[in-house]
C-alpha cells in the first residue's frame, strides 16, 4: 500500500490507557513531555474507574500542561480506553504508550522517523523486561528467551523488518482510522488483532530495534500465571475468529500442556495396572517435558549476563507457568463475545 507522505514533524499524540496507575502515572506523562521530539506533541490519558488517586494525579497533570488531555474510560477496559484516547487525539501520528512505562527521551522521534522512512502503518520495538527482584529478573530472562515465549522480536530482538505485530507501537493515524481502531470485545491480545487488521487491509507492521521500553515483569507465581493464561485465552479468541493464523508457534503450549495430561494420567494407570509399558511411556511425557526445561533454563541462565543463583533457581518453575498457564488458557477460550 502506498502511502501519503507525513509532514516534516507531523504533531503526535501520545494516547495512555490508565488505570491504578497513581504511583507510576506522573513520571510516566513527566517523560513523554520530557522527549526531544521537535514537533508537537500532545497527551491524552484515558482513565478508567480506579480504586486509587490516578484520577487526581490525571487531573492535575492537564491543569499543569496545556498539552495534556484526560478523557472518561469507564469500562476501565484497555481497548475501549485507547479508542477513546484515539477519538480525541488530533494528530497525524498516534503513539501508544502505558501508564507505567518509562520510554527514552528518543523514542517518539525515532518512531516517527521510521514511519517515514519505511511507508509503514505502525513502527514498534522492544519489549525490555527488566527485574528487580530474584523472581523477576528470572521472569525477564525468560521473557527474552525464545524457550519462552518464541521467536517474536519484539521479546528477543532482531533486525529491522515487517514483523506479524509489535510492542505497543507509533502509528499512522490514518492506520487507526482504516481499520476503525482496536476491538473492544478483545480484553487481551488486542494489539495483535489489530495489527493483524492493519496488514489485512494493506499496511505493513514494521519492527525496529531502536525503540525499546522498559518492562517489569510480574513479581511472583500466581500473578505471572494469571497473565500468561489471559494470553492463551485471547490468542485462542485470535485463532478463533481469524484461523488462518494459527501456527505450531502457538500450538506448541496447549499440546504440551495435554500430552503432560495425558502422559500423567496413563503413567498412573499403568502403576496401578502393573502395566510396566504403559507407565513408562505415560511418564516419559512429563519427564520429557521437565528435562527440556531443565536444560533451557541452565543454557538461559549461563547466556551473558549470567543470571545470580537466585533467579536461576526460578527459571525452571518460571518456565513451566508461563507454558502451562499460556497452554490452559489456550484450551480454556475467551469464550464469545
Amino acid at each position: 500500500m502506498t502511502q501519503a507522505p507525513l509532514p516534516a514533524l507531523p504533531r503526535v499524540s501520545v494516547i495512555m490507557p490508565v488505570l491504578n496507575e497513581e504511583r507510576h502515572l506522573g513520571d510516566a506523562v513527566l517523560q513523554i513531555l520530557d522527549q526531544d521530539y521537535p514537533g508537537e506533541l500532545e497527551v491524552v490519558m484515558a482513565v478508567g474507574p480506579s480504586k486509587d488517586r490516578t484520577r487526581e494525579v490525571a487531573d492535575a497533570l492537564a491543569s499543569s500542561h496545556g498539552n495534556v488531555l484526560v478523557v472518561d474510560n469507564p469500562t476501565g477496559r484497555t481497548p475501549a480506553a485507547l479508542n477513546a484516547a484515539i477519538a480525541r487525539a488530533s494528530g497525524e501520528v498516534v503513539v501508544r504508550v502505558d501508564g507505567h512505562a518509562m520510554i527514552p527521551r528518543d523514542y517518539v522521534a525515532t518512531g516517527v522517523a521510521a514511519l517515514q522512512e519505511t511507508g509503514a502503518d505502525n513502527v514498534g520495538g522492544i519489549m525490555a523486561a527488566t527485574g528487580s527482584t530474584p523472581f523477576e529478573c528470572a521472569v525477564a530472562r525468560a521473557m527474552t528467551s525464545r524457550f519462552g515465549v518464541g521467536g517474536a522480536s519484539f521479546h528477543v530482538g532482531g533486525e529491522p523488518g515487517p514483523a506479524l505485530t509489535v510492542y505497543l507501537g507509533c502509528f499512522r493515524a490514518t492506520a487507526l482510522a482504516r481499520v476503525q481502531g482496536y476491538d473492544e470485545t478483545m480484553e487481551r491480545a488486542q494489539d495483535w488483532e489489530m495489527n493483524l487488521r492493519i496488514r489485512q487491509t494493506g499496511g505493513v507492521v514494521w519492527f525496529t530495534p531502536g525503540m525499546q521500553v522498559e518492562y517489569r515483569p510480574r513479581p511472583d507465581v500466581p500473578a505471572l500465571a494469571r497473565q500468561y493464561h489471559d494470553y492463551g485465552r485471547w490468542r485462542r479468541e485470535v485463532a478463533r475468529r481469524h484461523p488462518d493464523t494459527i501456527s505450531l508457534r502457538y500450538l506448541a503450549a496447549p499440546v504440551a500442556v495435554l500430552a503432560i495430561i495425558i502422559g500423567v494420567v496413563a503413567g498412573v494407570i499403568g502403576v496401578v495396572t502393573s502395566l510396566t509399558w504403559l507407565a513408562l511411556l505415560g511418564f516419559a511425557m512429563p519427564v520429557g517435558y521437565l528435562l527440556g526445561n531443565l536444560g533451557a533454563s541452565l543454557m538461559s541462565a549461563l547466556s551473558p549476563p549470567r543470571l545470580p543463583l537466585r533467579s536461576a533457581l526460578s527459571l525452571p518453575i518460571v518456565y513451566a507457568t508461563m507454558h502451562l498457564a499460556w497452554g490452559l488458557g489456550f484450551l480454556r477460550g475467551a469464550g464469545r463475545p
